[in-house]
């Protein structure tokens, strides 16, 4: 619902009709709305973190490093690790979360254009919005997975100043192959543009990173963050990794000492126990593949998912019904405005089965009445 704001407000024409982002925020027994990593960080982990900010503590009466370089050292060393790379930290800059990131590049970049793949995460258009870009909705497959040969066509059409494709797909899940991705590179290339590829869920995704082509593609950038497979998304940390342009570019357009102190300390400390953290990633992928294979056995069908979420879809109800039925039952899940389309979070095997028995116990029901 559109929000009646006051004569006397002086607010942008154009940012009245919006609705501010965010998913309900509700009491339930299993919240699977938001794509978090349902384990918490362990005692440890917990007490290293607290020993850390102890340390820092006592200098908050100083500003943060404002080019935080010891969480960027730390950074380029974690994706070196996954992607067989050998960046240092000038090709990585940390924000405020990624969201913070797409902002910076809407501000930076923002003299064209911007096209999307949708759906998709929908804080792209919703950014391009307020940051004053002209925002194109690009088209998908009629099951709404992506389509690499409509999106060049689209590419060459629009001739965007900004491209955006997220892989894994939120809130589809499906991945963008790496050689799909260089193919729209290389056009978006030729028209001028950026690639910006946000790789939220890329942990959780077989498929190889896109920063392997920024080296060949500096016109390249990769969103991540630490917010989903690294179960870090209280410490909100976002990282870019790209052409040190484009990180120079981002310094023009940040507020002064954007990241605290303590959100770098904190972060760093994570990194340094970055292999037990992500050894969650197996056991919620195990579990994602063994919530689809129960949907389907319900009558359920499902996009293929290479993220911590299955979206899917024949529950011979409309989603907002089933939606508040299962909040009724205490399970929280996603309403991500498609027709007839539902998004679950992977959780814990605890919370997977009682998502799974109380979608039943309303199955039956329907097919009851």
């Amino acid at each position: 619902m559109t929000q009646q704001w006051p004569t006397w407000l002086p607010l942008r024409a154009d940012l009245q009709s919006l609705s501010p982002y965010g998913a309900p925020q509700v009491p339930s027994q299993a919240a699977m709305n938001t794509n978090e990593n349902p384990f918490p960080p362990s005692p440890q982990l917990q007490a290293a973190i607290t020993e850390r900010i102890a340390q820092i503590s006592s200098t908050l009466n100083r500003y943060p490093d404002r080019d935080a370089i010891a969480l960027r050292k730390s950074l380029a060393v974690f994706i070196n690790e996954l992607s067989k790379t050998s960046f240092d930290e000038k090709l990585i800059w940390a924000a405020n979360g990624s969201n913070e990131i797409i902002q910076s590049l809407f501000l930076a970049f923002s003299g064209g254009s911007a096209l999307g793949f949708t759906p998709s995460y929908s804080m792209h258009p919703l950014i391009s919005k307020v940051t004053s870009v002209n925002w194109v909705d690009g088209a998908r497959n009629s099951d709404l997975t992506f389509n690499i040969d409509v999106a060049i066509a689209q590419v060459k059409e629009v001739q965007p100043q900004l491209t955006f494709i997220t892989t894994p797909n939120n809130p589809t899940g499906d991945a963008i192959s790496i050689g799909d991705i260089e193919r729209l590179a290389t056009v978006v290339a030729s028209v001028g543009g950026l690639l910006i590829v946000d790789e939220a869920y890329a942990e959780f995704s077989q498929e190889k990173s896109a920063v392997t082509l920024i080296d060949s593609h500096p016109h390249l950038v990769v969103i991540r963050t630490m917010s989903k497979a690294f179960a870090f998304a209280g410490a909100r940390v976002g990282y870019l990794v790209a052409h040190p342009k484009v990180i120079d570019a981002m310094t023009l357009v940040r507020l002064p000492y954007h990241l605290s102190a303590l959100t770098q300390g904190a972060a760093v400390v994570a990194l340094e126990f970055r292999k037990e953290l992500l050894a969650t990633v197996a056991t919620l992928v195990s579990e994602r593949e063994r919530v689809a294979k129960a949907l389907h056995a319900f009558g359920f069908s499902s996009i293929p998912s290479s993220a911590n979420f299955v979206l899917f879809s024949g529950f011979g109800q409309s989603a907002p019904q089933l939606w508040q039925a299962m909040l009724d039952r205490g399970i929280l899940i996603r309403d991500v405005g498609l027709s007839g389309y539902l998004r679950v979070t992977i959780g814990n095997v605890a919370e997977n089965n009682l998502f799974l028995e109380k979608l039943q116990e309303i199955q039956n029901e329907t097919s009851q009445s």
